[in-house]
């Protein structure tokens, strides 16, 4: 297991990893950060706690360009798959998929994770509120790309080549916490 964290104050991510540490900058939500039991659907706020990495989507025609340079998908050792057009995350707390993976179209309220901007490149997915999922107190909380200046709606984002580089590095049972 490794160590990997955020302090929420200086919005500094930090990996400490066999003896190596890394550091980058990171985006947290707009309104800020909230203790895990007060978070909820919608309030752009970042829950505070220790989650674990569940996984990586990943958008394969965003990969072999020059925004991403090649990296061997056979190196990621968590599990993963790629985003396809029609992939979307339930955000609506009245259906019983409310903090999962959909397909779109879907009848509820779904984010879309494929989108035109390149924040859902690379996705890695936290465990914050999926086992089980309790309705109205947040979903789709991940570890995203970050365009510089931006903040989130309650995710962590992180330049693109930092995320390509945690990827390859990442093992099950490593977990972000935000403090």
């Amino acid at each position: 297991m490794v160590e990997i964290y955020i302090d929420s104050q200086s919005r500094i991510l930090t990996e400490n990893r066999k003896g190596q540490c890394y550091q980058t900058s990171c985006a947290l939500g707009k309104n800020g950060v909230v203790a895990a039991e007060a978070k909820r659907e919608g309030d752009n706020k970042t829950p505070l706690g220790c989650w674990p990495i569940r996984g990586a989507l990943l958008r394969p025609d965003r990969f072999n360009t020059a925004a991403h340079p090649p990296f061997n998908v056979q190196d990621i050792k968590i599990p993963w798959r790629w985003i396809r057009p029609n992939d979307g995350w339930c955000d609506d707390s009245q259906y019983p998929c409310y903090n999962r993976p959909v397909t779109l179209p879907f009848s509820g309220s779904a984010e879309s994770l494929w989108r035109q901007d390149s924040l859902y490149d690379i996705i890695i997915t936290l465990g914050y509120n999926d086992r089980p999922a309790f309705p109205y107190l947040g979903s789709a909380i991940f570890l995203h790309c970050r365009i510089f200046g931006r903040q989130t709606a309650g995710c962590v984002a992180v330049m693109p080549d930092f995320l390509e580089n945690l990827l390859i590095r990442l093992q099950l049972g490593d977990s972000l916490k935000i403090f």
